[in-house]
């Protein structure tokens, strides 16, 4: 069965950085769009990120732009997130999911596998 399972969240303060790393199993990795999406305390969900199968093309949500990369291992099935100048606002719950089909998408409907999340708290 198709599993997600993300790692790396811990808590960090202001303007450090942290590596989240999503593991995927049951499916063939290489040929899906991957994004990441997170969820802060009281907030709907929001994605920050998409790659596409080869891991040469990404989008990135205007928030998370020119901090946080995305990036695949597909020989590994691993898909990351280097977040840099981390700030407070970006605490949250981030996930990985899998897209529906080929192609970029910020909607979140167009997803359907997501992990159970891995918690990241920027504070001081």
């Amino acid at each position: 069965q198709v599993q997600l399972v993300e790692s790396g969240g811990g808590l960090v303060q202001p303007g450090g950085s942290l590596r989240l790393s999503c593991a995927a199993s049951g499916f063939t990795f290489s040929s899906y769009f991957m994004s990441w999406v997170r969820q802060a305390p009281g907030k709907g969900p929001e994605w920050v990120s998409a790659i596409n199968t080869g891991g040469g093309s990404t989008r990135y949500a205007d928030s998370v732009k020119g901090r946080f990369t995305i990036s695949r291992d597909n020989a590994k099935n691993i898909m990351y997130l280097q977040m840099n100048s981390l700030k407070p606002e970006d605490t949250a719950l981030y996930y990985c999911a899998r897209a529906r089909e080929k192609g970029f998408s910020n909607a979140l409907i167009d997803y359907d596998y997501w992990g159970q999340g891995t918690q990241v708290t920027v504070s001081s």
